[in-house]
């Protein structure tokens, strides 16, 4: 390896325009990245509630949509100008791309009987003509029909909503969610200019969709930015090293250039988690050059000239890097037992830019530093620094640290299992997100965005029209009214039983279901034939009538919540012991189970990893003792953060399931580092424990502090990401990143003199 690091240095002209060429050639795979947006890209196409969703949209229409809130300031929704914005806003609804229906207190189909003629017509008609006397008729209307009730109308009147269903062909993702949503946006702004006294806001799925991209986005253009500072400062200042700093962001810009470009050409795409890959590549790629600096300084302060001492640190840092870099990409690539792809490619990528730092580092990086000017005061001989000072106080209280750290260590720890479960796919965005604004206000006012599909299936053609089973959708419809989380149900036999009192005079106590399966027939039948284009039955019944649609939704529940509804639903469903069947699917189903599945995959991935990096030291530092000492502050840290989450959070969501795996790789970083100095002390040097000790602090401790600072300060900026699901997993990997350095500054020296060998 002298040899090969002698000849870079050597050639460092030919190696410097080599790389960068080679670089550009692959950063052009970049180009061929994209950007999905559908909140489906967080499922693999296996998992179960996936299918059973798609299945549920095969058999009625897509349930994706645009929601437009409309809140008059003057609070009441039922006058002539506020009436008129609604219908107006019903019909420009309609010109949204991909939109397939409309829905709205307007244009609701309203039913009457007029002697022995049954009447639907729009609710709302010439909005901008009505008298006092047909706007008391609509809002009366409005507010006692259970279909708009807290569907469409608040129960106060003061919001209404105006839903438009979104029909997207499917052929291109990344084109026609923005489409669909630039159009929403332009009827909201259009809207808002007209009629100043009316807050108009939008939510909905395809709102969500397109949230996670504009996140991304968001971050990219200024998280990356704070975080190029961060290490600027942390170089250029830590170091006092103008050609380090220098040389370090080129070694970060090609490998972030790298990993990006190696992933398009793979035909990977970007979705809201792996569009921070180049943050987490940022903060890590620094580690290698900061410890290959702090080597080749120490040596020029003591006396070698600069091509030795490059030389020199290249060989004392190679295997230690080396190691470091194979255990960090171990630790990302766990992330792909993660049930949830953007997690996956996430740690795929950032495996690639670790490895490409590495690379970089023993080739770019040495031909860079002999090319800069580089210039070092000699080190006084009796010189005592604050790394020196802390080594004599870890070796002097070496029992008692031993002692006070494992308590510690071991009494946080225990906190861990305080977290329980939890995830809210809408509070993936902090308040700052248009889209959580507007749907905190929908929940607020009408009704939450949780959602559960319930198919009804009799078994037979034209079986809803039978009145057992219409009887038994309309009991079970009535139960999930009755949940104290319900908001609202859609359900056919609300239609049933007003049809059924038109056709007696509108007569109230006809409000029920028809006996006769021929009468509900024709009923259905009717009013198919009556209603206009775009606004049929076709989303509550399938095509031979052998099933409805139960539309259920709920306040914004958590994954828990969710889960425990799910198996009351079904508990319920089970106890009326009835011939039909019943499915249930919807999005909020589907990130419920994804949450406690990738819980366990990744504690797979976990135990592999570790597994995986022990069996790795073992072997690289050629002891078996070293390997198992290895594993305590290998595992203290992300035990002890998680322990204290669990005090002062205690909800583990999505983002942080993946955060044990990943910060493994990371957190084993500190400890390689010192127990390679440690031994190298030992069997070349043939110092004492005690010495040795002295030695790794001296050598490695300033750049374990500043290596740690950067990751901090850098994944501490990611945890101001608008993305929750990756601010959270900043926040915890920081508080995991720090605790490590405190457990191999404090832990790990004493646990190494108490296994200590003496000559």
């Amino acid at each position: 390896m002298e040899v090969f690091f002698t000849r870079v240095i050597r050639y460092r002209w030919a190696v410097i325009p080599t790389v960068l060429v080679l670089v550009a050639g692959i950063l052009f795979g970049a180009t061929k990245l994209t950007f999905r947006s559908d909140y489906k890209s967080f499922f693999k196409s296996e998992n179960a509630q996936l299918q059973a969703f798609q299945e549920m949209q095969k058999i009625y229409s897509k349930s994706d949509n645009v929601a437009f809130i409309v809140a008059p300031k003057n609070g009441n929704i039922f006058t002539r100008k506020n009436l008129t914005a609604i219908w107006e806003l019903t019909d420009a609804a309609w010109q949204i791309t991909y939109s397939s229906r409309v829905d709205s207190i307007t244009n609701f189909q309203y039913s009457w009987a007029e002697g022995d003629n049954l009447q639907i017509e729009d609710l709302v008609l010439e909005a901008d003509q009505l008298d006092s006397k047909a706007i008391a008729r609509a809002k009366r209307v409005a507010l006692s029909e259970p279909l708009l009730v807290k569907k469409l109308i608040s129960t106060k009147g003061d919001v209404a909503v105006v839903n438009v269903t979104i029909r997207l062909p499917g052929i291109d993702k990344t084109r026609e969610v923005p489409e669909v949503a630039q159009d929403a946006r332009k009827i909201r702004d259009a809207f808002r200019k007209k009629y100043p006294d009316i807050n108009f806001m939008l939510s909905g799925m395809t709102m969500l969709n397109t949230s996670f991209p504009e996140a991304a986005q968001h971050d990219v253009s200024t998280l990356v930015p704070i975080m190029f500072l961060v290490v600027i400062f942390a170089i250029g200042v830590l170091l006092k090293s103008i050609s380090g700093t220098l040389a370090t962001l080129i070694v970060i810009v090609t490998s972030i250039m790298t990993a990006m470009g190696l992933w398009g050409w793979m035909g990977g795409y970007l979705t809201g988690p792996s569009a921070a890959a180049p943050t987490f590549i940022l903060t890590l790629a620094v580690a290698d050059c900061v410890h290959i600096l702090a080597t080749f300084y120490y040596e020029m302060r003591h006396g070698m000239r600069k091509k030795a001492a490059l030389i020199s640190s290249m060989r004392i840092n190679l295997q230690p890097i080396f190691l470091t870099s194979v255990t960090t990409a171990i630790g990302f690539l766990t992330m792909n037992f993660s049930q949830a792809p953007p997690f996956g490619h996430l740690g795929n990528i950032v495996a690639m830019g670790v490895t490409a730092a590495f690379l970089f580092s023993i080739t770019l990086f040495p031909a860079l530093m002999m090319v800069l000017p580089v210039r070092i005061r000699p080190a006084s001989n009796h010189h005592q620094d604050y790394m020196d000072r802390l080594a004599d106080f870890v070796i002097e209280h070496k029992k008692r640290l031993l002692v006070v750290m494992t308590f510690l260590l071991l009494g946080v720890s225990a906190f861990v299992p305080k977290n329980k479960l939890d995830d809210d796919f809408v509070k993936y965005f902090d308040t700052s997100v248009p889209f959580r604004r507007a749907t905190d206000f929908l929940q607020e006012h009408l009704s939450g965005m949780a959602t559960i599909e319930l198919s009804f299936d009799s078994k037979q053609s034209s079986g809803v029209n039978n009145p057992a089973f219409l009887q038994v959708v309309s009991d079970f419809s009535d139960w999930l009214r009755q949940q104290p989380e319900t908001d609202h149900v859609n359900t056919i036999t609300d239609t049933l039983k007003r049809l059924n009192r038109n056709m007696h005079g509108d007569n109230p106590a006809w409000y029920k279901l028809p006996d006769k399966q021929a009468l509900a027939a024709q009923y259905l039948l009717l009013y198919e034939l009556s209603l206009p284009q775009g606004l049929d039955i076709n989303n509550q019944l399938n095509v031979d009538k052998s099933s409805t649609r139960v539309l259920a939704t709920f306040t914004n529940l958590s994954s828990d919540e969710t889960l425990k509804l799910e198996q009351r639903i079904r508990k319920k469903f089970t106890a009326m012991q009835t011939p039909f069947q019943l499915k249930m699917a919807s999005p909020s189903l589907m990130f419920a189970h994804i949450g406690s599945m990738n819980i366990r995959s990744m504690l797979l991935g976990s135990f592999i990893a570790l597994l995986l990096i022990s069996l790795l030291l073992c072997f690289a530092l050629r002891s078996f003792k070293f390997g198992l000492i290895s594993l305590l502050p290998n595992l203290f840290p992300a035990a002890f953060s998680f322990g204290l989450w669990g005090l002062f959070v205690g909800e583990v969501g999505l983002g942080l399931s993946v955060v044990t795996g990943m910060t493994l790789g990371i957190i084993v970083d500190d400890t390689i580092h010192f127990l390679s100095k440690y031994i190298r002390a030992r069997r070349e040097k043939q110092m004492n424990p005690e010495q040795a000790v002295r030695y790794s602090f001296a050598s490695v401790g300033k750049a374990l502090w500043i290596t740690t600072l950067v990751l901090v300060l850098g994944f501490a900026v990611m945890a101001t990401s608008s993305f929750k699901v990756n601010a959270d997993m900043g926040l915890l990997t920081a508080v995991t990143i720090l605790v490590a350095l405190v457990v191999d500054f404090l832990f790990l020296p004493p646990l190494l003199l108490l296994f200590a060998k003496r000559p």
